[in-house]
C-alpha cells in the first residue's frame, strides 16, 4: 500500500478510516474536503483543485480520501495501488452523517473544512445519499472488478470490517 485510494458515500466513515490508515502507515493524507474549500467555506476554482489533484497523484506515497469531480475520481483510481470502498447500508451512512452534525453543533468534526456550515453540509450529505444509488450500483461493482485485476480492492460493508480494517491489514 503506497497509493491508497478510500471513497464512499458521505457518512461511511472514510475520513476516520483514512486518519487511521495515515496514523499507522506515515503515508500523508489528503481529504478531498478540505482541499476543495476555502476557509471561507467556498470551493476553490476548478483549475486549483484539479492542479492540486495532480501534484498528489504525482507524488510517490498517499492516502485521498473523497470523491471530488468525477474526471479526477477516475484518475485516482487509475494511480491508486489499492482501492478502498466504504459500501455501508444506507441508514448507517444517514445515522454517521447524523451523528457527525450533533457533535458538530458542539465542535467541528475533525478534518471538516474551515468556515464550512455543518447544518449546509449534512443537508448536502443527505441530498447526496438520496443520489448514491444512481453512481454506487451494479455498473460501479463491475468497473472495481474489472480494476480489482491489477489492484488491491477491499470493499467494506460492515461497521466491524470498517474498525477493525487498518488492524487486520497493516
Amino acid at each position: 500500500m503506497k497509493k491508497i485510494a478510500v471513497f464512499g458515500k458521505p457518512g461511511s466513515g472514510k475520513s476516520t478510516l483514512s486518519r487511521d490508515l495515515a496514523s499507522a502507515t506515515g503515508i500523508q493524507l489528503h481529504q478531498l474536503d478540505s482541499i476543495l474549500y476555502k476557509k471561507t467555506g467556498e470551493q476553490i476554482d476548478r483549475k486549483a483543485f484539479v492542479e492540486a489533484h495532480e501534484n498528489m497523484l504525482s507524488s510517490a506515497r498517499w492516502i485521498i480520501d473523497g470523491l471530488g469531480p468525477m474526471a479526477l475520481f477516475n484518475k485516482r483510481l487509475e494511480a491508486a495501488d489499492t482501492l478502498i470502498y466504504i459500501d455501508l447500508p444506507y441508514v448507517t451512512s444517514y445515522w454517521f452523517v447524523t451523528k457527525r452534525l450533533l457533535k458538530g453543533l458542539v465542535e467541528k468534526p475533525e478534518g471538516w473544512p474551515d468556515g464550512s456550515s455543518i447544518v449546509k453540509g449534512t443537508l448536502q450529505s443527505y441530498q447526496t445519499l438520496r443520489r448514491c444509488p444512481e453512481f454506487w450500483n451494479e455498473n460501479f461493482m463491475q468497473k472495481l472488478n474489472n480494476v480489482s485485476l491489477h489492484k488491491s480492492v477491499y470493499i467494506i460493508q460492515t461497521t466491524s470490517e470498517l474498525n477493525g480494517f487498518v488492524h487486520a491489514h497493516i
